[in-house]
């Protein structure tokens, strides 16, 4: 019985083999996924995280923060996350008072949209809606716009209809023809600079104004009843999003089996139609923080440009990306050295038993959602098999065998099985 837990050389040569290319497997992956945070698209858990499965599905996805992207379609959460952003990049960056001021009409637009004119057409007069948004500076000779207000295209045609301009005046209404030339190209420009919308003002529009994206509700005039409602697409997300979570709830209380698409058939969404609704409403979000952030890089001269790019705000998300990949990088390095090799490789089983447990391949479960890549399993996978693989190694001296541990801990060698001969009883 003794002879069974004796290992022979070649069985701890695969054994120290094994432990050094798990390590290897480890300390690359978190390499490449440490080069990609300089990418243009950074390595994130995130999305694997929001697809976890199985009966830890919330904790894993409640990891993110924001698992369904909810904090996207909220204007004042991404106000304050843009107005953050806005003071970190200042600061990161030493803009000048120039660059600030630039950096400031992007984000938030202008206090006032001019266009020069030395004086204004005999008879013109703004009043009532008009003079509310535009004025004339008799100091300044400009028209002026109010910042936080744009000209609409009928209200720049009232004010283009307040002259009117021959095409051949006569020498008497030369002077004045020319005044009302001027007067309309004023209010042209004035029209154009006030169209061009800040990207808070983009992003109000997005969440709150465009009736498509948000609903829209009408009254009785008379009553303020409810007479119609228009539902919008991001109302129309989180009901979807809502109903499909509590079927899940439903599943996983009843531990039922079931194919993902059956969804369809139970008037509930399916996960693919809210992944594509769910592209459709944030997608364009995201789209527009990039072109802000694009923007605001091309304010910055060489010098900071060369400063490199800016920090991002610490998130609970950046924090579980850090930890994995440092993670990631260390236990690999402490399995190819062999140093605390029971130990590291105890952890290493632990980290991918996290991965294996937030997408298990579980009969009713594997069901749900296609794992990522070509892999088809049931109950057993590559994490699983590597998990084991490691708590073999963790319960095994491999390091002391080849390893640093051997230069703290002493090299145990592998006793060779010794065979004894039976004696067998002689006739005298």
């Amino acid at each position: 019985m003794n002879d069974l837990r004796r290992i022979g050389f070649v069985g701890c040569a695969f054994l120290i083999v094994l432990r050094m290319t798990i390590g290897w497997q480890f300390l690359y992956e978190g390499l490449w996924k440490y080069n990609q945070l300089e990418t243009v698209k950074p390595w994130s858990a995130e999305p694997y995280l929001k697809n976890a499965q199985g009966p830890f599905r919330k904790h894993f996805r409640d990891l993110t923060d924001d698992p369904d992207d909810l904090n996207w379609l909220d204007h004042e959460k991404m106000s304050d996350k843009w107005d953050n952003w806005h003071k970190i990049f200042i600061a990161h960056y030493s803009l000048t008072e120039r660059q600030q001021e630039a950096l400031q009409r992007i984000l938030k637009g202008r206090e006032q949209f001019v266009a020069e004119l030395d004086q204004l057409p005999e008879g013109v007069e703004f009043q009532g809606d008009l003079g509310e948004i535009v004025n004339y500076n008799t100091k300044r000779k400009c028209l002026i716009v109010d910042g936080e207000k744009h000209l609409t295209p009928d209200e720049r045609n009232r004010l283009l209809k307040m002259v009117t301009v021959e095409e051949n005046p006569s020498e008497e209404n030369w002077a004045k023809n020319e005044i009302a030339k001027k007067y309309r190209k004023a209010v042209s420009d004035v029209y154009k600079r006030s169209a061009r919308l800040s990207f808070d003002e983009k992003l109000k529009i997005l969440l709150k104004g465009d009736p498509d994206r948000v609903g829209r509700i009408w009254k009785d005039d008379d009553t303020e009843e409810i007479v119609e409602t228009q539902i919008g697409e991001i109302n129309l997300y989180k009901q979807q999003l809502e109903r499909f979570e509590e079927k899940m709830a439903e599943v996983a209380q009843f531990n039922l089996t079931f194919e993902f698409k059956h969804l369809e058939q139970m008037t509930v969404p399916g996960y693919e139609d809210i992944q594509q609704l769910r592209s459709k409403v944030v997608g364009p979000v995201k789209v527009l923080e990039a072109d802000l952030k694009r923007e605001a890089v091309k304010l910055l001269d060489q010098q900071q440009l060369a400063i490199g790019p800016v920090s991002e705000l610490i998130t609970q998300m950046t924090k579980i990306n850090n930890l994995m990949i440092w993670s990631l990088m260390v236990l690999g390095g402490l399995l190819i050295a062999g140093f605390c090799s029971r130990l590291s490789a105890f952890v290493a089983a632990g980290l991918l038993l996290s991965f294996y447990l937030a997408m298990p391949p579980w009969p009713g479960i594997a069901g749900i959602q296609a794992l990522p890549g070509p892999e088809h399993s049931l109950i057993v996978n590559k994490n699983l098999i590597e998990v084991i693989a490691l708590l073999a190694i963790a319960a095994l001296p491999t390091g002391k065998w080849f390893g640093v541990d051997a230069m703290f801990g002493g090299r145990p060698s592998p006793q060779p099985v010794k065979r004894t001969r039976r004696r067998t009883s002689r006739p005298i």
